[in-house]
């Protein structure tokens, strides 16, 4: 009888081995799997703290460089990186400019051979020059990642066909990933991260977390430069309004007492900083200066000038009776530093108490208008004159003359700046001269603070919804 007891306890053996064996192989896969969705899942984690981390970083007000620093380095935290940089798009998008490279870094653009050389003693050339280069937009990597508006990786730096010919000296090479920063549906700059070929490839999986990190990272650069701008004209907004807390001061802050006429002035600037001004002097030998000005331009710029001109005109005022000669002095102070784009406007009267009469220079300003009583007619005063910072002094001084008024009990004379004239209504309709003359002509008779008060509500009306385009000043000088 045939036994076949042994050859089945080797089919049972082999097969037992087999699928020992199998299980082995299955088992094994099975934690590398488990590995690699560990390392996902870590990967993963990471970038979720990362980009949690970044939210905060913005919230707290930090600089530009510090955010730039934060982000190339929690994409070395997710992705294993060695090193990286951040390169944005300049104003003209014509270069992109370094704002961080990390010191493990290897350069992403070409070095010439004497940074190369020099970098061999001295450390700190290399990285000098790399943050010292703007490269242009179109230029190498960096250039063909902006020009494709994606992502690439690269197996190898040393290898790469922008900076295998130059004198670029790689201590080892290393592989890169690179990807596009976009914001508002526009390149606004590149983001690298590199690593090192004896730390291994980057994979598959950390192309993908690198490409979604670099859109997030973009998102959050965006809403950082945003948050920056307006935290910036915050900042600028408080220094106007402190300066126009200043530039208030000059400003008269009551009316002036002089015997036999009532004077009302107000000043409505179009912006925070307003370039007209109006002001009163007391002056020698019972006089009383009475000025009114308008600066070119809106503004900062505007309102120093104005700041100056009061100044030196103040100063010079007490040197001569001649409303004409002390502009002249004025003039003479100010052309100097004065753009050639910018002028002042101003008219410039002197009052004497004890007779009563009124000496006006005019340098370029709108002619002030008279209201007689006894007739109610409308002069128009028009003393010849040139607008201070055109001429360095002797046209000017041969143009602008004075001119002596009487006023006679009820008669008003008004001053007033080009913003008057010139605000529009909803159809682009100038207030204008004509309509001026007819308001001032009904409420003269009211007396100073009525004329003021009168044509400010009026213009306001007119221009409804319009935004005020220039500063209003009125004067308005009322003989009792």
């Amino acid at each position: 009888m045939l036994d076949l007891g042994y050859p089945a306890t080797v089919v049972l053996f082999l097969l037992l081995a087999i699928t020992t064996f199998a299980w082995c192989i299955t088992r094994a896969r099975l934690r590398k799997i488990q590995r690699e969705k560990d390392d996902i899942v870590g990967e993963e984690m990471r970038m979720f703290d990362f980009l949690h981390h970044i939210g905060e970083a913005i919230e707290k007000d930090i600089t530009p460089a510090q955010l730039y620093k934060e982000i190339v380095e929690g994409f070395g935290e997710v992705l294993g990186a060695d090193g990286g940089a951040i390169y944005l798009l300049s104003e003209d998008r014509a270069h992109l400019v370094p704002k961080f490279i990390s010191s493990n870094c290897p350069p992403l653009v070409s070095v010439p051979a004497q940074i190369t050389e020099l970098s061999k003693t001295n450390s700190k050339a290399l990285m000098s020059h790399l943050m010292l280069t703007r490269v242009g937009a179109e230029e190498g990597i960096l250039g063909g990642v902006i020009a494709t508006e994606t992502s690439v990786r690269i197996e190898s730096l040393r290898s790469h066909d922008s900076l295998s010919s130059s004198s670029t000296h790689y201590a080892q090479d290393a592989s890169a990933m690179l990807s596009t920063l976009q914001y508002g549906g526009r390149s606004i700059g590149v983001v690298a991260v590199v690593r090192n070929h004896e730390n291994g490839p980057f994979t598959d999986n950390d192309y993908d977390v690198f490409r979604s990190v670099s859109e997030q990272s973009a998102f959050a650069m965006g809403n950082a430069m945003i948050h920056q701008e307006l935290t910036d004209k915050r900042k600028i907004d408080d220094e106007l309004r402190t300066a126009r807390e200043v530039q208030n001061v000059l400003l008269p802050s009551a009316e002036p007492h002089i015997p036999g006429y009532r004077v009302y002035g107000s000043n409505t600037p179009a912006r925070i900083i307003s370039g007209d001004y109006f002001d009163y002097i007391d002056l020698p030998e019972n006089r009383s200066g009475i000025v009114i000005a308008d600066v070119t331009g809106k503004g900062l710029p505007a309102g120093l000038l104005m700041a100056m001109c009061r100044s030196v005109l103040r100063l010079t005022a007490m040197a001569t009776v001649s409303p004409s000669e002390a502009l002249g002095l004025v003039n003479r102070h100010l052309f100097p530093d004065v753009r050639e784009d910018m002028f002042v406007s101003l008219i410039y009267i002197v009052l004497d108490n004890d007779t009563g009469k009124l000496r006006i220079s005019r340098a370029g300003h709108d002619a002030p208008i008279l209201f007689r009583s006894e007739t109610g007619v409308i002069e128009t005063i028009k003393p010849p004159g040139l607008a201070l910072g055109i001429d360095a002094g002797d046209v000017f001084d041969r143009v602008t003359k004075d001119v002596e008024i009487e006023m006679k009990q009820g008669d008003c004379l008004l001053l007033y700046t080009d913003g008057v004239c010139e605000a529009v209504d909803d159809y682009d309709n100038e207030f204008g001269l004509e309509k001026l003359e007819q308001l001032f002509s009904k409420e003269a008779a009211m007396g100073a603070e009525s004329v003021v008060e009168s044509i400010r509500q009026e213009v306001s009306v007119f221009a409804g919804d319009q935004p005020q385009m220039d500063d209003i000043t009125i004067i308005a000088i009322e003989k009792r």
